[in-house]
């Protein structure tokens, strides 16, 4: 991999030092350059090989063991890295960073970086809550910094509340959303659809499709690394949430509606990319439909077009960008639906063809606007996501929208 980025990691002296062996092997497996400093407190937890073993680095703990040489390369790695975070951060640590305290390789390292820096707290309720480690924490925000907050649950001391360190998966999302250097929609907020919908024919079954949301979620994952502040509206996925971003679970089309309809006109970009049901039963049973007959015969009513009120309802800088699954005549029906509903640009794929489709990580798109129409090849949604957002910075600028 060319210009591999470089991801700094401290590890502290916490329980949790040893998720940061996981967090250092999927970085190394996404192709990032991965360094590791730690506190002396944290080889109590893990050793130091561990890391070495995985990074093929020298792993840096003591400021005074071998003092020109790691004097040198502390400030050499400073100056290289493209991330630096910490993880697990415990409130000794995060207290000396706040205070710009430098006593040991680790905060020595981290008062010479200049790049983006992510701090993941871990710690016992009782420190996590004090008053002292909150104000430190409000400190470090003031400074840009990005906190990954801890999770609510069982810690290892036996205590339940909040301070055990968030999930990894949760973590790589902030430090992968801070190597997004160029930041066009800060300031900017976004409003995403995702999934499917369930309309309920009793209290046992419903009405829904194949979405899984995944493109919805990949969508929201650019935008806020490239700075909004995302509102993320979904139907039942099983997809993880990304980091930082607001998550509003709806079941039912009409429930869609409603939020669509409570949100948007504070919105500055607006993707519907969920699998909408257009029919709902006409009625709802209370009990279970019992099979008594033969055929049984269903009575739908439409549902609200989500995508043709926001359209009509558009506002002169607002960006509105639909989706559209076909099977057959894609570029026909695509174009059609975008003109209709009013869109700024529209993604359409074919069902039919391989590598597109629901439930895949992969997509195959057109993307159409009213400058052009643009075929793209079979790529993971996440890439596809990326040259959506680029087609939609595009008509921004178009139409005299400031972006970052």
């Amino acid at each position: 991999m060319e210009n591999k980025k470089t991801i700094v990691m401290g590890v502290t002296g916490g329980i949790a030092a040893f998720k940061a062996a996981q967090l250092t092997s999927n970085f190394i497996k996404k192709g990032y350059d991965v360094e590791v400093i730690m506190t002396k407190h944290a080889t109590e937890f893990i050793a130091p090989l561990t890391f070495e073993s995985l990074t093929k680095h020298n792993v840096m703990v003591s400021t005074f063991e071998k003092v020109q040489e790691r004097s040198v390369k502390h400030i050499s790695i400073a100056q290289r890295a493209d991330a630096f975070v910490v993880v697990p951060a415990t409130a000794n640590v995060i207290a000396k960073i706040a205070h710009g305290l430098a006593d040991d390789m680790l905060t020595t390292t981290f008062l010479a970086a200049s790049c983006p820096k992510i701090i993941c707290p871990a710690m016992n309720t009782g420190m996590y809550e004090n008053i002292v480690t909150q104000q430190n924490l409000d400190l470090l925000r003031s400074y840009g910094y990005t906190l990954v907050e801890p999770e609510s649950g069982f810690l290892a001391c036996g205590d339940m509340g909040k301070g055990r360190l968030a999930d990894i998966s949760i973590i790589e999302d902030a430090v992968e959303m801070t190597l997004v250097k160029e930041k066009p929609l800060l300031g900017k907020q976004v409003l995403i659809s995702a999934g499917p919908t369930q309309e309920a024919l009793d209290p046992v079954r419903f009405l829904t499709n194949h979405s899984s949301g995944k493109m919805g979620v990949a969508l929201a994952w650019w935008a806020k690394a490239m700075g909004a502040d995302v509102t993320l509206v979904h139907g039942p996925i099983h997809e993880r949430i990304p980091y930082g971003i607001k998550s509003i679970p709806i079941k039912s089309a009409c429930e869609m509606f409603s939020v669509f309809q409570e949100f948007s006109q504070d919105a500055d970009i607006i993707i519907k990319a969920a699998a909408v049901g257009d029919y709902r039963p006409a009625q709802t049973a209370n009990d279970k439909i019992k099979k008594n007959e033969e055929q049984f015969s269903l009575p739908l009513m439409k549902n609200p077009d989500i995508l043709s009120w926001l359209g009509e309802h558009k506002k002169t800088n607002q960006v509105l960008c639909g989706f559209a699954m076909e099977t057959q005549n894609l570029l026909q029906n695509a174009e059609k639906k975008r003109k209709e509903k009013h869109c700024d640009l529209l993604v359409a794929n074919n069902l039919l063809t391989k590598g597109a489709g629901f439930g895949n990580d992969t997509n195959v798109i057109t993307i159409l606007s009213n400058q052009e129409i643009k075929e793209y090849p079979c790529m993971s949604k996440l890439e596809a996501s990326d040259h959506i957002w680029q087609h939609i910075l595009a008509i921004m600028e178009q139409k005299g929208e400031s972006l970052c």
